[in-house]
């Protein structure tokens, strides 16, 4: 895929190991002996170049943090400082507060100078040190903002929303003639963002999930006829549940967005959950937030300040049409219901994804660096890449019901495949 440079890089990079443009990760690696080579998109390589766009002396660097909490952002702030003063020996990083909104003076709080002491001991704490926020900015002010602070790379960590409207903010600088180089870290702890194999902090999420699900099922067996519902984060996409599911083993029905469900009927899940509670006294159950929606009531098409549809609760529903199925059946039962999402969004990364962050971040300074823009680091078959904004915009990651990742859920729980 075809990356846009800011112009002719010509300055020497510091870094010794580098690579050239001309090395490609393939979208796919499996496929059949009869289908050509050439088939498919292929990425451009992320790593350090020999050469540089920008003198490093004269660069301002400016960090912006967007939408919901993700374990691991302060990991990623810290390396991107780290790697842009120790490798690059650029020393001038402005950390914006408060996400989009902080690119407004109008708006916004005063951006924090970062230094090797600021950001010594973030990676330790959960949450972000320059904030964040949902919603969008005006491009114009935004950039205005950013030509007079002579700030000429901006690195944009957040979802797809984030990075489309980073790639505006090129698009205006560009137009303007300022040479702005606008590189995106990818962040979602639900891990649906198309061309990243596994994003950062999504680990840590079902590392968290799984201990409040070991507790769920200590309640659900201590009582007669314990049911524990654990709703997990998962607007359209499975894989906190699922992942969650499998690291367990405990967990007894697992719903997902990419499965629908019915509730009703001998082949429903209710029905299903009955006979689990007559045959083994109790159950756990998880949901994933956007799991069940078409069993709730429209909601107009109602949008946070991100763009996003707002979700029916689908926890508290399902909750009462258990308690009320259980009642109408006269089946005695004791409901333990978990909502733990914004506990495990802000814990602090574990060290499998402070790695990966560390990855990411240096990644997108070798990017900005060589003058490359429009683009998120993305990461495929263990390799870095390049993928142009507009691609990843396009495109969402969901869970596949025909994957082996669903295939252990349904072994790990004993579910059908369906409750139809």
């Amino acid at each position: 895929m075809q990356i846009m440079k800011l112009g002719e890089a010509t300055y020497p990079s510091p870094v010794r190991r580098t690579i050239g443009d001309d090395l490609f990760v393939p979208e796919r690696i499996v496929r059949k002996v009869s289908v050509p080579l050439d088939e498919g998109l292929l990425f451009e390589l992320a790593g350090p170049r020999a050469k540089l766009f920008f003198d490093p002396k004269q660069t301002r660097a400016g960090i912006v943090t967007c939408g919901g909490l993700c374990p691991g952002l302060n990991d990623v702030i810290r390396s991107v400082f780290l790697q842009l003063y120790h490798a690059y020996g650029v020393s001038d990083v402005l950390g914006f507060r408060g996400g989009y909104q902080g690119l407004d003076p109008m708006r916004g709080a005063e951006p924090i100078a970062l230094t090797a002491d600021v950001v010594d001991d973030i990676h330790k704490k959960g949450g972000t040190i320059l904030g964040t926020s949902r919603g969008p900015v005006d491009i114009q002010v935004a950039v205005d903002n950013l030509i007079a602070r002579r700030v000429n790379m901006l690195f944009t960590i957040g979802g797809d929303g984030t990075q489309r409207g980073g790639n505006d903010l090129y698009q205006e600088a560009k137009r303007r003639g300022h040479a702005l180089a606008v590189v995106g870290i990818p962040k979602t702890v639900d891990n649906d963002i198309a061309f990243v194999t596994r994003s950062f902090g999504y680990l840590t999420a079902v590392q968290e999930a799984q201990m409040v699900l070991d507790r769920a099922h200590i309640e659900a067996r201590s009582v007669q006829n314990g049911i524990s519902l654990v709703k997990l984060m998962g607007r359209h996409a499975g894989f906190i549940a699922a992942g969650a599911t499998v690291a367990s083993q405990d967990v007894n029905f697992t719903l997902i967005p990419e499965v629908p469900f019915r509730l009703d009927g001998e082949r429903g899940f209710l029905a299903a959950l009955r006979q689990r509670i007559l045959h083994r006294g109790h159950a756990v159950v998880v949901v994933a937030e956007g799991a069940g929606q078409d069993l709730l009531a429209a909601s107009g098409g109602e949008r946070d300040a991100s763009g996003n549809v707002k979700l029916k609760d689908i926890g508290p529903f399902l909750r009462e049409r258990i308690e009320a199925d259980f009642k109408a059946e006269k089946i005695p039962m004791v409901m333990r219901y978990f909502d733990p999402n914004y506990i495990i969004r802000s814990s602090p990364a574990n060290a499998e994804d402070s790695i990966l962050c560390d990855l990411f971040a240096r990644h997108a300074v070798h990017a900005a660096m060589a003058g490359k823009t429009g683009l998120v680091i993305g990461y495929l078959h263990n390799q870095f890449i390049h993928v142009p904004i507009e691609l990843l915009a396009a495109r969402k990651k969901c869970l596949d019901p025909d994957s082996f990742v669903w295939s252990a859920v349904l072994a790990a729980t004993g579910q059908p495949e369906r409750f139809e």
